[in-house]
Parts: structure tokens; sequence; C-alpha cells
């Protein structure tokens, strides 16, 4: 096989390989994407993805949403992060990543995953590593950017870290009021609890993510979920469902 073999006929390896050694499917996955010569299954999937299906996932978020982003480790979500961020700035619009884990080597690093040079997009890409990030510091670095503007947060757990950082209720009640006043959208990168099984379920959910202090997810308009190389996205509903 090669990495332009389709998909399905890796998963369908990897589903062969997960009965014959008795493996966990996950595993399986990421030792077919090894054998194609990638890290792991997400990174995989992110060079299998066709371009178009990001742009239209782009499409479907508006100025002024807060956006949830969640997956396992190594499922994609920073780079589908980053390729949002691409589009939006394809579009014309300003793009910002605001990292408590990720530094100005590793954002390249993934740039270069996606084939992209932030360089030929001028001043509309800004990367904030600052130890100091929190929603009062993303709202004041994003006083003065244009509406549409998309704005990542990497990652979401993160931002109450800090003990003289308000809770983190109060930090995305704070991030929802500014995105709908300014029109700027949020994609909030977030973990998924240990406790979700790949095995038991095709994707994770809103009462999978990792919440280390009280937090209502409905505050978020739309949810993205990652695993195996697929996406589910939808709007968050009153039921907390998408």
């Amino acid at each position: 096989m090669t990495a332009s073999t389709p998909i399905y006929r890796l998963k369908q390896t990897a589903r062969r390989k997960a009965r014959g050694e008795g493996i966990p499917l996950h595993a399986a996955l990421d030792r077919v994407a090894v054998d194609q010569g990638f890290r792991n299954w997400g990174h995989l999937s992110q060079h299998q993805s066709d371009a178009r299906s990001v742009a239209a996932l782009y499409r479907e978020l508006a100025p002024g949403d807060l956006v949830i982003s969640a997956a396992r480790p190594g499922q994609g979500k920073t780079l589908l992060a980053l390729a949002l961020a691409v589009e939006a700035m394809k579009a014309g619009h300003p793009a910002r990543f605001f990292s408590l884990d990720y530094t100005r080597e590793d954002v390249a690093d993934r740039f270069a995953a996606l084939k992209v040079d932030p360089a030929a997009f001028g001043d509309r890409f800004v990367f904030d590593g600052s130890e100091m990030i929190s929603a009062g510091h993303i709202i004041a670095r994003l006083a003065e950017v244009a509406p549409g503007t998309l704005a990542v947060i990497d990652y979401l757990q993160l931002l109450d870290q800090r003990r003289e950082n308000p809770d983190l209720m109060t930090q995305v009640r704070d991030l929802r009021r500014f995105a709908r006043a300014r029109q700027i959208t949020f994609v909030c990168i977030s973990q998924v609890d240990r406790r979700y099984d790949p095995a038991r379920q095709a994707f994770p959910g809103l009462s999978d993510v990792r919440l280390p202090n009280p937090l209502d997810l409905e505050l978020f308009d739309k949810a993205c979920f990652l695993n195996g190389g697929e996406i589910r996205f939808g709007a968050i509903t009153g039921s907390g469902a998408i």
C-alpha cells in the first residue's frame, strides 16, 4: 500500500489486524499508519483527507461562534484547527493561535504537515504562546482585530491552570460575550476523558470532554469531535447533543 490508498482500505486492514492480533482497533489503526510512514492514525488521516472537507467545515462556522473541538491525543485536532485558520486567511480574515501547550516551533511543524507557509499570508497569522493566556489576555489581544477573525485556543482545560485566573465557567462566558459582540469565531481545542473507549463509541461526545472544573458546555454553539480520521460536527442543542 501507499499513502494514496483509500482510507476505507486502510481501515479494513486495521480491522483485520485488530482481530488477528487481538488488539484494540485504535492500536491497529496506529500500526497501519506507521506502516504507511506516518506517526499515527491522526497524522495519516490529515494527509488522506480532502482539503475541500476542511473548506466545507469552515463554511459551517459563523462569526461569533464559540466552537469546542475535542478528541483523544493524536487524532489531529490541532492540525484541523490550523487548517481552519488557513481557510479563514484564504478568505481574507486574520487568524490567531493562542497556546499554553505548543511552542512556535511546534506550530511551524504542524503548518509544514499541512504543506502551508503561514508567511504567505503576511501578518494575518499571529501565534501567542504567553504563559499568561486566559480569557482576559485573549480578549485584550483581540481588541482591535476585524470581525471574521478566527481564533484558536489550545487548549480549553489550561485556561484556569493559574490560581489567579477566574474559574473556567467565568472565562468561557466572557469569551462567549466577546465573540458575539465582536463577531469573532473561537475554536477551543479540548481534551477527552480517558474513560472514552473508541471501541465502544464511534465518536466522543460532550459527556466525554475532560472537565477538571465545572463548565456548562452548552455555552458553546457548535462541537467538533474527531476519531479515526473522521469528523462529527454539528450545533449543540438544548439537550447538550449535536
